[in-house]
Order: C-alpha cells, then structure tokens, then sequence
C-alpha cells in the first residue's frame, strides 16, 4: 500500500490558459496600431475575432471539451498568423513608394516584431508534446520538440529542484520565442523535431525582415 501511495501522481493544478489568450488579444490590439493601409478590412475586425475565440476556447477548455478547445486553438493562432504575415506583406510591398513616412515605419517594424515573438510562442506552446493539456496529463516533460534545459536533469536532481513534475508553460515558450526574434537563433533551446525547425525559420525571417529592412529603411528617411 504504501508503495502505491509513492507512485501515485499527486493532483497537479492545470496550467492558466490566460497568459497565451492575453498574447494573441494583445496581437489584435496592436493591429490597431498599424497604419490603415496595412490592414485588411476595419482594423477592430481581427481584434473582435480574436477576443471572441479566446473565450470560446478558454470555456471549451474549462468544461472539459478539450479537442474543441484545441481546435480553436489552433483557429485561434492561424487567424493572428494571417494578420500578421498579410501586414508585413502589404509594408514590404510598400517600400519602393515611400509613401510611409520613418515613424510610421518604425511604428508598424516594432508592432510587427512584437506581434512575431507572441504568434509564434501561441504556436510552440501549442503544438510541442501534444499541446497544454497533453503535456499536464503526463505530469512531467520528458519529450517534445524542444530541448528545455530541465529535461537534460536527472529525475533525482528534479525532484531536488522542485521539478519533478516540471513541464513548460507559456512562458518558456515565450522566451524561446523572444530568443529566436533577438538572436535568430533558440539560444538554450535546442530545437529537435523538423516542424519547429521550419517555424523557427519562418519566425527568423519574419524578424530579419522588420529589423533589417524596415527599420533600416526608416532610419535612412530620418
């Protein structure tokens, strides 16, 4: 019996799923920062839709519908992908005209930048070991696409830790995220599947070309 009571799991509080909507909502509201001309259609529609699927999923998530949650999810973080891919496009484009002044270049570089690290730390957080909900269910992270330097801990040196049952929150996939904008590279997050190494290069890009591009061309005007 009391080898049973050792080797049970204890009852491990779900992880908040207010820090990722609070990102994508935060995503929408800068697309209210962005010149007109960058947006597709009102630029109040992306932010609607996507408060409006944050709490949809957030309740499917809470009344224990968790493939719908997950759905919406993932419905969720493609709308502010589209968003953000469409408004970099329509600002690239843009460049020869000149028609966009330096501050509105640095302006819609450093929304765009912003707007990069978030989507894309919705989509790891979303995707790597099965998503939120499967990762909590296992209790610990042992396997993902991501190398987190816990995971290279002995069980003994977790438990030490107070890491037992240490799986990554919103928030490590954040800065992961903030890394691959800053340094173009994961930093001290090896990246181990092939999706994330395709993501990772897109969201490289994406931040190669708001630095670089756009904020160099807005330094120039000034």
């Amino acid at each position: 019996m009391s080898d049973a009571v050792e080797l049970a799991q204890p009852s491990l509080p779900q992880e908040p799923r207010w820090p990722s909507a609070l990102g994508l909502i935060a995503v929408g509201a800068l697309q209210l920062a962005l010149p007109s001309h960058l947006v597709f259609g009102p630029a109040w529609l992306i932010l609607t839709i996507v408060c409006v699927l944050a709490a949809a999923t957030t309740t499917l998530h809470h009344t224990g519908r968790h493939d719908a949650s997950r759905i919406g999810g993932y419905l969720l973080s493609s709308v502010v992908t589209v968003a953000l891919i469409s408004s970099l496009s329509l600002l690239v484009a843009g460049l020869p005209s000149h028609r966009d002044s330096a501050q509105d270049l640095l302006t819609a570089a450093t929304g765009l930048w912003i707007s990069n690290i978030l989507v894309f730390a919705s989509w790891y957080w979303r995707l790597d070991g099965g998503g939120p909900h499967e990762r909590h269910s296992r209790g610990t992270h042992e396997l993902g696409s991501f190398l987190f330097p816990q995971m290279t801990m002995s069980s003994q040196a977790r438990a030490a830790s107070g890491l037992k049952y240490w799986h990554p929150g919103f928030v490590d996939y954040l800065f992961l995220a903030f890394n691959t904008s800053t340094a173009l590279s994961p930093t001290d997050v090896p990246v181990l599947s092939r999706w994330a190494k395709a993501m990772m290069m897109v969201q490289a890009l994406i931040s190669l070309s708001t630095i670089v591009i756009l904020a160099g061309r807005a330094v120039n005007v000034l």
